[in-house]
């Protein structure tokens, strides 16, 4: 089995082509890259303003003074844990998804991408998923196993 490493270049300036080409070189590959810009006034969000996404499986409450569990992404999250859990490829994980009729937040039928980027998610909300009632009842007994 393959074994990578992995590091993160802060760049402080303008890009240089020189560091792409330096670690190319060197056997690197670029994986990623991530951008941010200043917004412009016209796009600031106002004071006070929630500039956060909100995380998946969670919306904001009717009173808009906290958030509450999403009904249907909440069970797009259970069935991804579930179906990782018991080792199922990203493809049959995507495919349970879209034949189940469960969307992307943005309405867009799951993919390979989209469920892998979950992953972060399904980590945070993991211990909250594995001790609710619904989950609980959606598992074999331990007898049946």
């Amino acid at each position: 089995m393959a074994h990578f490493e992995r590091i993160r270049d802060v760049i402080s300036g303008p890009m240089s082509p020189d560091i792409i080409q330096q670690r190319t070189k060197a056997g690197w590959q670029m994986v990623s890259i991530e951008w941010r810009r200043e917004l412009p006034d016209s796009e600031t969000p106002s004071e006070g303003a929630f500039d956060e996404d909100i995380p998946y499986g969670l919306r904001i409450s009717g009173d808009g003074l906290r958030l509450e569990v999403d009904p249907a992404e909440n069970r797009a999250l259970m069935l991804m844990m579930d179906l990782l859990g018991q080792d199922f490829p990203y493809s049959a994980i995507v495919s349970d998804l879209n034949e189940k009729g469960f969307r992307t937040r943005s309405g867009q039928p799951w993919n390979r991408v989209s469920v892998f980027n979950m992953m972060p998610r399904l980590i945070e909300a993991g211990p909250r998923i594995f001790h609710s009632e619904e989950w609980k009842a959606s598992q074999p007994s331990r007898r049946d196993r």
